[in-house]
């Protein structure tokens, strides 16, 4: 049964948790992580959505992070979901996995209306094909950690395959949301 108010979360996810609305310094905090390259911002942020999921957590077993297609990680020299899991995972004592990959190469969700991006992200994510990962998401509860939620639909198609691989529920956790 999902937690909190319908409208709150999409659908298959349990729980949507955020810290704070995306503007003013949280944005541009995320923007310079995610496209200026400062990699250090992963630590007050993963601290943040940590303290954020300890207030307010109804459960979870396991963190895995929305990927970047293999592309955008060399552009870039690193996934900003996961470096935010990472410091999240290491603050809320729960194990991260690096479980889903980006098998295609998607447009960037903020160029595109909130009506297309579903359809954007639908089948971009599978399951890592390694048996420990199968063996990590099979009857857990995930949690889905990224920057930023604004539609839900990256959530949501990360969600789907997690579901679709034998978790038995995933939530979804975000620096900020855009309303």
């Amino acid at each position: 049964m999902p937690i909190g108010l319908p409208s709150d979360q999409p659908e298959p996810l349990l729980q949507l948790e955020w810290c704070a609305p995306f503007s003013g310094v949280v944005r541009v905090a995320l923007h310079e992580l995610k496209y200026g390259g400062e990699r250090r911002l992963a630590q007050p942020l993963g601290t943040a959505i940590a303290r954020r999921w300890r207030r307010t957590a109804a459960g979870g077993d396991v963190l895995v992070h929305v990927p970047v297609h293999a592309d955008r990680r060399r552009e870039r020299g690193f996934d900003q979901a996961e470096a935010l899991a990472a410091v999240a995972a290491g603050e809320i004592g729960l194990p991260h996995i690096r479980a889903l990959v980006r098998s295609r190469a998607t447009i960037a969700q903020f160029e595109l209306g909130r009506g297309r991006r579903a359809t954007n992200v639908a089948g971009a994510f599978q399951v890592r094909v390694d048996p420990g990962v199968s063996r990590a998401i099979q009857g857990r509860w995930i949690v889905l950690v990224d920057d930023v939620a604004t539609t839900g639909a990256t959530l949501s198609a990360c969600a789907t395959t997690l579901l679709d691989a034998g978790a038995i529920g995933v939530s979804g956790l975000t620096v900020a949301r855009e309303g």
